[in-house]
């Protein structure tokens, strides 16, 4: 079955509000010159949430957020709601990212619980996985991503309000990239995963995502795995042209 790619932007810690708000404004510019192929998500911080979601109104440019508290309110300094998020114009939030998994010590548990929170929110949990370089040199990738994956993965999660993306730590910001049958062998596994938690029918549409210093130079190959529908993009997502290369590229 035919899967709509996703291009996605998480943008982290960068952008102050003039900033961000150009650079999404010139990414919906092109859409509406040249409608892409494939969907294009990005997910600025907290803060720009609002003025990014307002800038690119009907131009078919998705915005998210890159965390949310799985609590609706209450005494959480710091935090912000997934209905918060919502509320910004928000459709989609990344949850369980390695910087959250090893900066903050997130765990699985709290993954899935932060992703039910999105989806009763209703918005759309692209959920994280990967394993590090020394899970990766001790050969226990597809052990870390499985464990990973069922932990992170919650009730009632169907290919409509969840995304995967497969992240190896150690290619995030680094330059470096597994190889392309490495990268095919673990979306592979998380697709065979997903049809034991989902059934056949729901894996077949649900979308995996490739992240980890994916770029113009490497996007064509990488977006022509099998198993790859789309990629999370860092780095390459701060710059118009990079990020519009990668969408052009699947």
């Amino acid at each position: 079955m035919a899967r709509r790619p996703l291009i996605a932007g998480n943008w982290k810690m960068n952008g102050l509000k003039a900033d961000g708000v150009a650079l999404a404004k010139a990414i919906a510019a092109k859409m509406r010159e040249n409608p892409p192929a494939v969907d294009l998500l990005v997910c600025p911080p907290s803060t720009l949430v609002d003025s990014v979601a307002q800038a690119v109104a009907g131009s078919g440019l998705a915005v998210g957020g890159q965390d949310c508290h799985s609590d609706k309110s209450g005494a959480h300094t710091g935090d912000i709601a997934a209905v918060m998020l919502k509320d910004l114009g928000a459709s989609h939030v990344i949850l369980g990212h390695s910087e959250r998994r090893s900066d903050h010590g997130e765990t699985s548990e709290q993954v899935r619980a932060k992703a039910m929170a999105a989806h009763a929110a209703g918005l759309v949990a692209v959920i994280c996985l990967g394993e590090t370089e020394a899970e990766r040199d001790g050969g226990r990738t597809l052990g870390v991503v499985e464990a990973q994956f069922g932990g992170s993965l919650p009730e009632g999660a169907t290919p409509e309000n969840t995304v995967i993306a497969y992240e190896p730590v150690w290619a995030i910001g680094t330059g470096r990239t597994p190889t392309l049958d490495e990268v095919a062998e673990v979306h592979r596994t998380i697709r065979v995963l997903a049809e034991k938690a989902l059934g056949a029918a729901a894996a077949a549409r649900l979308l995996i995502l490739y992240g980890g210093s994916m770029k113009p130079s490497n996007a064509k190959d990488l977006l022509a795995i099998p198993d790859v529908d789309g990629g999370l993009i860092g780095g390459a997502s701060l710059k118009v042209e990079d990020f519009w290369a990668i969408a052009q590229s699947v």
